[in-house]
């Protein structure tokens, strides 16, 4: 034991401490409700685990720590949970906070506990988390999670253990007593943190105003195996300082916006080392705390061991509070201490005195007068700051200066106002200049974080708008290779033919030429009979045309009659198609004539082919020219069987192909049928060329399969155009309750029979529906939307029409029509719903529980960004931790998204 080292500044205020040290620690009664609050240290605030009505048991945990720099709650007596809601907590303003209200059984009733066997069989992590789960916190200042402080060892080179047992402030006796009593507990609570930390060094430091609880330190010290060193220094206010008991005991300083542990040194109340000891050993979480209660308006001064949650009335009734003497009831020294409103504010945590002062012992501060520049303020700051200077700058709102000049490290210990012979309250400036800065450090982080999360939007949006445009371009891509080559083919096909080919008689050709010949016979005697009704002219001219189409759609009809019954018949050729096939090759021959035009302006050496390629296309449009001629004429052109020739061709060329490799092996074998194997193969050869043309000119039927197409699209496409006129003059129809209604309906169903017959000869005749392009999903849902709102306001007026306030037949209908769109409207939005979730089952994905886990991840990054911003605005040490978990988050939620955009988009 040794005297070590000073700090700047101090004072030495009247300690006040005998009138509490005369008895022992003592127990103290059971409220009958405890009032725990959620927040009883630095950090985010626990999360309740019970509800209202749940019976708890003594040492069970009622709420859980919520992030990094958080504290288990637990409940210090069995009974039953009365209430969870805002009452009145201890703190400097009075404020309201979440609490959970427990009326006591009086049974004290524990919930199974035990400790660790050996918790040095343990290792450091579940260590640490067993001292989470036991809810301990810092019991000497600002109730730092002690989990938090006591993890440093990962990342910090711990040189330095320090137990604070200074208790400096006048009146508080807690720490005192609890070294006096428990000397043995607080020892066994510093090995469990030594084994943690691996110190290189431990220290006790107290005040040498406390000799009795030097001597019982000393003698638990001495029944230990750790090398402990204990220091006590002179009585002088602020020692108990982090920082001041840190240069008292080392000689270093803490520099300026730095922690302790930056310098390799972690400092620790006893009251939390006595609390690590119950937790480890007994089980026992942080769920009581030794309290002094003392000041002139009590009867019997004394230090209790209080339940956290426990009424200030229930302790000062035990200690037989003088109620006509009361002035002052403050919660902690007359120092740093603050007045509390009543005495229904709970104990908690960080609670280490209650003094009710009488009005001689704290009288109301006298007025303030002008600073008269003495410097006594400035002589004892033991943060050896300028706080003249400072109070001008909080006075002056110039918040700036003073964060410049160190106004965070005061530690509003209260001396220089003690020493103020204006009376001027300092810290209360300091105070106040420290809130504003922090609201305003506050604000500039939600500005910052809402532009980042405005840009990171902004940034999500330009992205997808630019996926969704490259999707839609490869689709158009892909759409027009297709394209490109259905047309290339219809292209050769037309280019094969000539006059002497006929078009192929398959039954699906002459079922698509019967009906295109039916349907055009209708439609020139529906023309007639309209003709003659009205009285038109041109009759003649309409007689003579459906005479002629009777003959085409006759004799189509045959051509069909004899392929089914296998007799074969002559096709029926559209001249339409072969005309078609013309213009094909006239406008080639055109481009390739001026292509050699070109080349021979350009004085091209080498025009042979060009030349080749004129001369074949004049041929080509000379024979299709011919078979139109033909068509027109009236001349047939011989039956041919497409398929049949198709195999022949390839047939005759496997044939050559195995002559060729018999040939082949005679040659290598020197085999002497050589010479007939040639002349074999150059027969097969000759074989397969004639069938090659046979099969090549048969195909000019098929390069104009499809070149009505485009006229049956157009009759069909009209047929839709009429059904939906139709449609919407019979909804106007009903709406006005016309009698014309029934007319019209079978109108509508005429009109819908004629479309669906025209669609059935454009598919039979070759057309192909284009593929509709994926739904749009908010379309759709903003679809499902309108029509719910709509559907709505259609019943209302429904009900005001029941009521006599409408036409009751028209808002039924206009009803009956909503009701109508509103299921379709919903139905495509299920299908769409449905057709996403096949696709990401098909990739073994459940979308269902990706948006569940895409929500969960987007709340998680709500979640620790307010974290975040609550630990900055309390400046806790652990903002690295929290802004990393931040990052974590996002990442994970940013990963969900761009999966769950992949079926959403």
């Amino acid at each position: 034991m040794r005297t070590h080292f000073a700090f700047h500044g101090g004072v030495h205020p009247p300690e006040n401490k005998k009138q509490s040290t005369g008895l022992t620690v003592q127990i103290a009664p059971v409220p009958e409700f405890l009032i725990i609050p959620l927040s009883q240290h630095i950090g985010a605030p626990a999360e309740p685990v019970v509800s209202v009505g749940e019976r708890v048991l003594k040492g069970q945990m009622i709420a859980e720590a919520m992030g990094r720099i958080s504290v288990n709650v637990h409940a210090s007596s069995s009974g039953v949970v009365e209430a969870i809601e805002p009452r009145p907590i201890p703190h400097t303003s009075g404020m309201e906070a979440p609490c959970i209200v427990i009326r006591t059984d009086g049974l004290d009733e524990w919930v199974d506990h035990q400790g660790l066997e050996d918790y040095r069989k343990v290792g450091k992590a579940a260590l640490l988390e067993y001292i989470r789960d036991q809810g301990i916190a810092g019991m000497g200042g600002a109730g730092f999670p002690t989990d938090v402080k006591l993890h440093l060892g990962d990342d910090h080179i711990v040189n330095t253990l320090i137990l604070n047992a200074m208790e400096c402030e006048p009146y508080i006796t807690a720490d005192d007593m609890l070294l006096r009593e428990r000397a043995a507990e607080i020892v066994s609570g510093i090995e469990v943190m030594a084994h943690l930390l691996k110190p290189h060094r431990i220290i006790i430091g107290t005040e040498d105003n406390k000799p009795q609880a030097l001597r019982a330190i000393e003698k638990a010290v001495r029944d230990s195996k750790l090398d402990i060193a204990i220091y006590s220094v002179p009585t002088v206010y602020p020692s108990g300082g982090e920082k001041q008991l840190i240069k008292l005991m080392t000689g270093i300083e803490v520099p300026s916006g730095k922690i302790p542990a930056d310098i390799g040194i972690v400092c620790q109340n006893v009251g939390t080392a006595k609390a690590i000891h119950d937790a480890v050993h007994h089980g026992i979480p942080l769920i009581s705390r030794v309290v002094t209660l003392t000041g002139e308006a009590l009867g019997h001064p004394h230090n209790l061991e209080a339940r956290i949650g426990t009424p200030f009335a229930t302790l000062l009734g035990a200690a037989e509070l003088k109620q006509d003497q009361l002035y002052r009831l403050v919660m902690g020294g007359p120092m740093m201490g603050f007045t509390v409103p009543h005495d229904q504010i709970p104990v908690i945590k960080t609670t280490n005195c209650i003094l009710a002062a009488s009005y001689d012992e704290m009288p109301p501060a006298p007025p303030a007068n002008p600073c008269i520049r003495c410097g006594m303020c400035e002589q004892v700051c033991p943060a050896e700051l300028l706080p003249q200077q400072l109070h001008w700058f909080a006075k002056g709102k110039e918040f700036e200066k003073a964060k410049n000049h160190n106004l965070f490290d005061c530690i509003e210990c209260g001396a220089c106002s003690y020493v103020c012979p204006s009376n001027i309250p300092l810290v209360q400036y300091y105070r106040f200049a420290k809130a504003e800065i922090r609201a305003e450090e506050a604000e500039h982080r939600k500005a910052d974080h809402a532009r980042l999360r405005f840009e990171a939007r902004q940034e999500r949006l330009e992205r997808e708008k630019a996926e969704k445009e490259a999707r839609r371009k490869q689709r158009a891509e892909e759409a027009a290779k297709m394209q490109a080559v259905k047309q290339d083919k219809l292209e050769r096909q037309a280019e094969s033919a000539s006059p002497d080919t006929a078009a192929a008689i398959d039954i699906k050709t002459l079922k698509t030429a019967a009906a295109v010949a039916r349907t055009k016979l209708k439609k020139a005697q529906q023309a007639l009979k309209n003709a003659q009704d009205k009285g038109l002219e041109g009759v003649d001219a309409l007689r003579s045309t459906v005479s002629e189409l009777e003959q085409k759609s006759a004799a189509a009809q045959a051509a069909l009659d004899a392929v089914e019954q296998g007799v074969a018949a002559t096709p029926v050729l559209d001249s339409k198609q072969l005309k078609t096939a013309a213009a094909v090759a006239r406008t080639k021959l055109k481009q390739a004539e001026k292509a050699l035009l070109t080349a021979q302006e350009n004085g091209d050496a080498d025009l042979t082919e060009l030349q080749t390629r004129v001369a074949e296309l004049t041929e080509k449009v000379t024979q299709t020219q011919a078979a139109y001629d033909a068509a027109e004429s009236g001349a047939a052109a011989p039956s041919i069987d497409l398929d049949a020739l198709q195999q022949a061709m390839n047939s005759a060329a496997d044939k050559v192909a195995k002559a060729r490799q018999a040939l082949a092996d005679a040659e290598a074998n020197s085999s002497p049928a050589v010479e007939k194997m040639r002349a074999g193969v150059d027969k097969l050869e000759q074989k397969f060329q004639t069938a090659k043309a046979e099969y090549d000119q048969a195909a000019v039927a098929t390069s104009a399969n499809g070149a009505d197409l485009a006229a049956l699209k157009s009759d069909m496409e009209q047929a839709a155009a009429k059904v939906t006129k139709a449609e919407t003059a019979l909804q106007t129809a009903r709406a006005a309750d016309s009698p014309a209604v029934a007319k019209m309906e079978a109108g509508v169903d005429k009109l819908k029979g004629k479309y669906a017959e025209a669609r059935q000869v454009w598919l039979a005749a070759g057309g192909v529906e284009e593929v509709q392009s994926e739904p749009d999903p908010k379309a759709l849902k903003q679809q499902v939307s309108i029509m719910r709102t709509k559907l709505k306001k259609a019943q209302a007026a429904v009900d005001a029409a029941e009521a006599g306030e409408g036409d009751l037949d028209l808002a039924s209908t206009e009803l009956e029509r909503l009701t109508a769109l509103h299921a379709e409207a919903k139905s495509a939005w299920e299908a769409y719903e449905s057709v996403q979730n096949e696709k990401a089952a098909a990739q073994g994905i459940d979308l269902k529980q990706l948006k569940i886990d895409a929500a969960m991840a987007r709340a998680a990054v709500t979640k620790a960004e307010r974290a975040l911003d609550k630990a900055r605005e309390t400046s806790t040490e652990d903002l690295d931790n929290i802004e990393q978990e931040l990052v974590a988050a996002r990442q994970k939620a940013d990963q969900l998204s761009q999966t769950l955009s992949r079926f959403t988009d």
